[in-house]
Parts: structure tokens; sequence; C-alpha cells
């Protein structure tokens, strides 16, 4: 890559810039050796709590799959539980698995509702992502600007009414 951008490697600044760049990049895909359901099921509680379990702005950094460049944000979550509650650090636990892939904003949205759904088995489950791209932001159209927000629901969040309590929740101070 040096060399496709007229650099030369063997300059003192860039001798040793492929090897911080493989490091790095192993720590920004270390998503992909992690079982994020495992990280979940590792820390449940019996409880007879009913009510819906809020965790915002679990702030998150990922890269595109499309253009290899950041997109990050904050992810918001909310789910009912069914006999079994989390340890809420798993939660950030999860969401930095997810992010530490390769992503597209949607899909990760979904795997992490999924991931939930999956291993405590709520009456329901909803994720929302906010985010900036880079891709959108420092090249192509270059909108500084856009925000993206992406949502996912399942179970009992099919309820309108639900997800809007969920929503109102979101940007409280």
């Amino acid at each position: 890559m040096l060399r496709l951008f007229g650099e030369d490697p063997t300059r003192e600044g860039l001798q040793k810039t492929p090897h911080r760049v493989a490091r790095a990049w192993m720590e920004l895909t270390r998503g992909y050796g992690e079982d994020p359901v495992a990280i979940l099921r590792s820390a449940l509680f019996r409880e007879t709590y009913h009510n819906m379990v809020v965790v915002r702005d679990i702030e998150f950094y990922s890269l595109c799959e499309h253009h290899l460049l950041p997109f990050f944000g904050h992810v918001h979550l909310a789910y009912i539980p069914n006999g079994e509650i989390a340890g809420l650090s798993k939660f950030a636990r999860i969401v930095d698995t997810f992010s530490h892939r390769l992503q597209v904003q949607e899909r990760m949205t979904e795997e992490i509702a999924q991931c939930i759904d999956e291993a405590l088995h709520p009456q329901g489950v909803m994720v929302v992502v906010e985010a900036r791209h880079l891709c959108m932001q420092m090249r192509g159209v270059a909108k500084q600007d856009a925000f993206t927000t992406t949502m996912h629901h399942v179970g009992a969040f099919s309820d309108a009414a639900l997800r809007q309590e969920f929503l109102s929740q979101l940007h409280r101070s």
C-alpha cells in the first residue's frame, strides 16, 4: 500500500508501519475470536423482574466492510426479562465483540438483538444504533453532519407502545 501511494517504505518514519498496521488490525478485528452468546451466558442470574431493562449510550467503534473506514456511535438496548437477567457489563462486551468485526450498521444492530434473544430468551429485545460513518464524512459525498440510526426488535417489542416507551428513554439526560 505504501508503494501504491507513492511512498518509500524504507523511509525512517515508515519502516515499522507495516508491523504497526498489522497489530492495529488484529486489535480492531478481535471480535471474530469471541463468542458473544457465551459472554452473555457467563453472567446470568435468576430473577423475577419482568419490566423493561434499558442500557443506553454504549459507545462503539467499528469498521465499515465496504471501505474499511471507521464508523462509531452508541448502542442503546432494552429487554424484558423472562426469569433471567444478565450482568450489565456483558451488554457492553457483546457490543464490543460485534463492533470489532468488519461490519455494516444494519447487520450489527440485528446481531446484537439476536444474541440477546438467544442467550436470555427474554419476552422481547430492542436495539437502536446511532452512528457517524467516516466513509460518508471524509470521502465520497463528504456530509459532515450525516447520522444513521438503525433499529431491530423481537418479541414483545412488536407492540408500538412498548417501542415508543423505550425510544422515549434514549435521549434523557
